[in-house]
Parts: structure tokens; sequence; C-alpha cells
């Protein structure tokens, strides 16, 4: 039973396993979680003189729930962490709506530590990939209509509208470990003003509301909700940097790479570059004195036989200094057969090569990783409180938690998310997925691309985020993978 108020949640817990036993994962888990500065003054969630717990205490609680198999506060009576700190489900539940708390803010009093503790390891400072920010959305699928501002949203993966929330999110990552630094809610309005956000005026009547202060936290996400994506994945970049984020690229998929994005970071006063997939449509650049699309642009190097073919990756590339609105870019052009599509680089440093960004932006798809774990794993975006301010503070419990299995998995033998999170629950241990993606992955890319005519884009996103196969097999264990390499 925890002693009092003051007592730091992780150092109880970490008493309960001794060192000399087999369960290192957890002792890791612990061991980086109470050593991180963290306080409830730090994070602005000092607590009434008068409450018997913490909101630093319900916090660290809430952080430890998947590690116990405690799927929800609900259940928490029937854990173990229930021997710690023996409170009711209701407290949990008023932490998790309420609206002053800054989850932005904790995000990165935290996630700050968490980089400044990988910063400094040997492999970070000798590491020969760049630092790079991700910015990509992600659905979360909901099933009550009276979830505060639900609505529909048109889903990619499924290509239908279903209800639910659009998730902005911007990551962070070295090549090893990715760290996610901020995120967003967003709704679509859509084009029928009778129904906007997809819902009828008797469905907007029934959902959750209450009345909030204006200077509560939870306000300006409640803002974001109706704010263009482009427009806050700028903001969020932006609060990146002023928080002493500092990276070399910005990468982005064809739905981000934007003229705004690309002027934004060429205005940094830190070095910084992006690149980003394009769309093979209507968008002109400047070249040679004539303004070409991306399609004519391809042509073109075809007739002037600038068109290269790499044994390497197996491909057919080409690229072109051109400019976008005034700024100096450079494309490059891919494609794996004579008559498959052709897929579209754009980066701001002109001196890159098609090589380097070929595995510049390989390390994209580090964030669909992040979406499929904390989905799976850690429940992001299954929370179906009413509360907005609830949903956002599952989010970001979820995303801090997954932080810290990634600092904790970089500190250990180089095990993915999943394979920690299962020692340390006594489940099986993985390989790491994302030295799967550069290694069997590309060269399974590669082949059914090359087998069915289609650039490797569409393969990778139906692998990850659609094909139900797949996702049984990058959980086999670790014997069977080696084997089947």
């Amino acid at each position: 039973m925890l002693s009092n108020k003051g007592t730091n949640i992780f150092s109880e817990i970490n008493s309960f396993f001794p060192e000399n036993d087999n369960r290192k994962a957890i002792n890791s888990i612990m061991d980086i979680a109470r050593h991180l500065k963290i306080s409830g003054k730090s994070l602005s969630i000092e607590s009434n003189d008068n409450c018997k717990f913490t909101r630093l205490q319900v916090l660290e609680l809430l952080l430890l729930f998947p590690l116990f198999m405690v799927k929800n506060a609900f259940h928490y009576s029937e854990s173990v962490l229930f021997k710690v700190l023996s409170c009711k489900k209701d407290v949990f539940y008023r932490f998790m709506a309420n609206g002053s708390l800054d989850w932005r803010k904790i995000l990165y009093r935290i996630n700050l530590q968490l980089i400044g503790k990988i910063a400094v390891r040997a492999d970070s400072c000798s590491g020969k990939d760049p630092v790079c920010l991700i910015v990509d959305d992600s659905d979360l699928p909901k099933t009550g209509k009276k979830i505060e501002r639900i609505g529909r949203i048109f889903s990619h993966v499924t290509h239908r509208s279903i209800i639910g929330f659009k998730a902005l999110f911007l990551c962070r990552t070295d090549g090893k470990t990715q760290t996610v630094l901020d995120f967003s809610l967003h709704g679509e309005e859509g084009s029928r003003p009778e129904k906007p956000f997809g819902m009828t005026r008797e469905q907007r009547g029934k959902q959750y509301h209450r009345e909030r202060n204006e200077t509560e936290a939870v306000q300006e996400r409640i803002e974001e909700y109706t704010q263009n994506k482009i427009q806050k994945a700028i903001d969020m970049v932006r609060r990146a940097i002023k928080e002493g984020i500092r990276f070399d690229y910005l990468l982005s998929d064809s739905w981000f790479t934007c003229t705004d994005i690309v002027r934004f970071i060429k205005s940094r006063h830190v070095r910084c570059h992006f690149l980003g997939m394009i769309k093979m449509a209507k968008t002109k650049y400047r070249y040679q004195g004539k303004m070409r699309s991306a399609k004519e642009m391809v042509k073109l190097l075809q007739t002037r036989k600038e068109i290269r073919y790499s044994r390497r990756l197996k491909c057919y590339y080409g690229q072109a200094a051109v400019e976008l609105s005034g700024i100096k870019v450079k494309l490059f052009f891919c494609r794996r057969t004579r008559n498959g599509d052709w897929t579209g680089l754009m980066t701001t440093n002109t001196k890159l090569d098609f090589f380097e960004a070929y595995h510049i932006y390989s390390m994209r798809w580090s964030v669909e990783v992040f979406f499929k774990e904390a989905k799976s794993l850690l429940g992001l975006g299954k929370s179906q409180s009413r509360d907005f301010a609830s949903q956002i503070a599952s989010i970001s419990i979820a995303v801090l938690q997954y932080n810290i299995l990634g600092t904790v998995k970089r500190f250990r033998s180089y095990e993915t998310i999943g394979g920690l999170f299962h020692q340390a629950t006594d489940g099986v241990v993985q390989l790491s997925v994302t030295e799967r993606i550069w290694g069997i992955l590309q060269e399974l890319v590669r082949i059914i691309a090359e087998a069915f005519l289609i650039d490797d884009e569409r393969v990778m996103d139906t692998l990850i985020n659609r094909s139900e196969t797949f996702k049984h097999f990058i959980n086999l264990d670790n014997l069977e993978l080696k084997q089947a390499a």
C-alpha cells in the first residue's frame, strides 16, 4: 500500500521485483520511469491539499496500466496495482476528464527528457542516419455517436465513411527510436450544410456537452478540431523547434506535400530540409524556363535518355532540379518496371542524390509502425469516453507509454516495442518491425511491385494497413522469423 502522497509510484512498483529475477523487462521500464524528473509543478498538475491522492500519482498509475494487464479504470480494483494505491475508478475518470490539464505541455516535458537520454548514447552520436520529423494522420474509429464532437470521416484505409476522429501526429525518429512529440484531433465538415461532420441535427443534439472555462487547456484542442491539417502540421513543427527539437528532414506522404509546408521549412533559421512524396498530378514546376507537370518532366527525361537503372534497388529512376513557386527543389522519379507507374519525391536539399533520398524517405514508415503497435498493444484511440477531454487524455497517455517503451527498447538489445511489451507481461519477444521494413520487407515489396506492375508506396500501404495476414506475420516470434528468412 502507498505510504504517503509523496511516494513515487515507479519506485514503489520497482520494489515488487527483485533484481536477480527474470523480470528484466519490467525492471528496465521502471528504472527509466523513476529517473524521469517529473513533478506536479513541472507538469502543471498540482493537486489540492485536501486530495487523498495526487494527480501525479494517478498519472503514473495510468502509464502502468497496460504493463499490468489493466484494460481500463473499471478493472483497476482487480489488478495488482490496487495494492499500491487503493482508489476507486472515479479517481481515474475525473483525472482524464479534467480539461485544465495541458497534455501538450506534459508530453513535451517528458519527451525532452527521453530524447535527452537517447541523444547521449554512443550509437546516437556516431549514427549515420539523419534525425527526421514525420507528419502523418491516422483514423481513430469510434462506435458511439454520443461522443463529444464525434463525426464522420473518410477512411483511406477502408475507402468508406466511418464514425471517428482523424488524428494528426508529429513523430521524431533517428532511425532506431521513434518518439511521438505531438498530436491533434480533427473532424471533416463535409460538403452538406444540413449534415455538418456527417451528423444530423438530431444526432448532434444527443452528443455529450459540458460547459467549459475558456481558459482551460482543452479549449485549444477543441479549436484544432476544425483547423486545416496542413496548417496544424506547420504549427506542430514550429512548436517542436521552439521546444528545442532539432532535425535534418521533415518527412511526409503526398497528402501533406505542398507549397505552404515547403516554404515554411525553407524559412526556418535552423538547418533543416523537407522530403516528401508528390502526387503525379497537375502541379507545375519550373524547369529550364518552362512550367511542366511531374508527368511532363518524366517524359522529358525519357526523351533525353536521362532515366537510369539501379541494380542495387532494382528500379528505374531520374532526377531534376526545378522550382516550386520560386523555391529551388529537387525531384526524384522512380518505378520498378518499364511499364510500371512512376512515383515522385521532392526535397529542398538540392545536393541530395536519389539513393540517399530513397533511404531517408524509407524512415517515414516508422510512423506507420507506431500506429500499428500503439493501437494493438496500448489501446491508442480505443477510448469510448463521451468527454472530448478524456479522448485527448487517453491518446496522450498511450503516446507516453509508447515513448517510454521505445526508450527502454533502445537501452536493451534493440528489441521491438511489441517484444518489450510482451516480455514485460510474460509474453513473446519479437524482432524489430522497423528492421524488417528495410530488410525482408523491402525485398518483398520489390517482388510484389514487379509482379503486379504497381508502385512500392501502394504495396507498402496495403501490407501495413490492410492485410490481416501480414498482421499475423509480424507477430511471429524470433525463431520462426529466422527459419522463414
